[in-house]
């Protein structure tokens, strides 16, 4: 079976019997997971096995993990620091933020992957211009250049840890006011003004071996009249097309008000993937979960089948094992004043 193009929520610890016949359909590849979802370590590596034992290939597990104010999971993980931390070290010290950056980035990846869960959706790439409240600290730094430096760093930590990255939100979020997750964002700049700011941060990323993307929630109107998610535009001719990226492509979570746009549940995804998604997020709405799994019809694309099993996450440690690696001692440390080692 290979796996299809919806990803989807669960409502708490451990699989119930609904989640488990919805998890087996051929249209679900993924499941996000989110702060409800846990209790501890060794519950969540249960409920990733569990997950992971539905099918084969096994489902794509995710999680927003990047760390400040989007960190799911915190109770015996490293609480880590916004992005923006990195960024206001390399004002200072160019070399010491990028340090600390893949310290972070491996850190996040190498405990995830502990407890089985196959990618975070990090890092953001997003230029914090002081005018999005969503975006704020979970940008790295209000110059492109910086972000993609750094992000560089995070990624090749991750990396290092056996995780792929995905960056969001493409072509750019951190411009326009609005939050996507309950308004309706419109940036109003021109395609060229986008091309010579945002977006230099995602070309970079993708020539550094970018593995995701995800697109934004807003609209670009002097470029196309629909969010970059629904947009070919965007993900086809700008993304795949001149800026070659060959990687997956995950759309936002389509229960957000923005992505109202595109009609119901159904209707939105059809628009994502005709656009050019991968695979589709639906999140905190089980009755348009269900809805989604029992009447969306589409051929799986094999091209996207393949690319996302590459996001399947690589080895991984018991966290015993983690703890004594003086890799994790040093990251630890480098990220927390307070860590002593007992």
């Amino acid at each position: 079976m290979t796996l299809g193009p919806i990803m989807l929520d669960l409502q708490g610890a451990e699989l119930d019997a609904e989640e488990r016949e919805l998890l087996r359909h051929p249209q679900v590849g993924g499941v996000i997971l989110f702060s409800r979802n846990y209790e501890n370590r060794e519950q969540l590596k249960r409920l990733v096995t569990d997950i992971h034992n539905l099918r084969s290939p096994h489902l794509l597990v995710a999680v927003d993990h990047e760390g400040g104010r989007v960190q799911r999971f915190r109770d015996e993980f490293t609480v880590l620091p916004p992005c923006r931390f990195y960024g206001d070290i390399y004002d200072q010290d160019k070399k010491r933020a990028r340090r600390l950056a893949q310290h972070a980035g491996w850190l996040m990846a190498a405990e995830l992957r502990s407890a089985g869960v196959d990618f975070s959706f990090a890092p953001v790439l997003d230029v914090d211009t002081g005018v999005s409240d969503v975006i704020g600290d979970r940008g790295f730094h209000q110059r492109p250049e910086a972000v993609a430096d750094l992000a560089h760093a995070w990624m090749s930590g991750m990396k290092q840890a056996g995780m792929s990255a995905t960056g969001k939100h493409f072509p750019g979020h951190g411009s326009v006011k609005a939050d996507s997750h309950v308004g309706f964002p419109v940036d109003e700049r021109s395609l060229a003004d986008i091309r010579s700011f945002d977006l230099v941060a995602f070309e970079r990323a993708i020539h550094y071996g970018l593995a995701a993307m995800m697109p934004a929630h807003v609209i670009y109107p002097q470029v196309d009249d629909r969010p970059a998610g629904f947009s070919r535009i965007w993900l086809q001719q700008i993304l795949r097309g001149e800026l070659g990226f060959e990687g997956v492509i995950f759309s936002d979570d389509l229960s957000m008000q923005a992505a109202s746009v595109g009609g119901d549940i159904v209707e939105r995804s059809h628009l994502a993937v005709e656009a050019g998604c991968d695979m589709v997020l639906v999140c905190n709405d089980r009755p348009a979960a269900v809805k989604l799994v029992d009447e969306f019809e589409t051929e799986i694309q094999l091209a996207s089948a393949a690319r996302l099993v590459r996001m399947h996450g690589h080895g991984g440690h018991h966290w015993e094992r983690l703890e004594r690696m003086p890799e994790w001692q040093l990251a630890r440390s480098a990220l927390d004043p307070e860590f002593h080692l007992v």
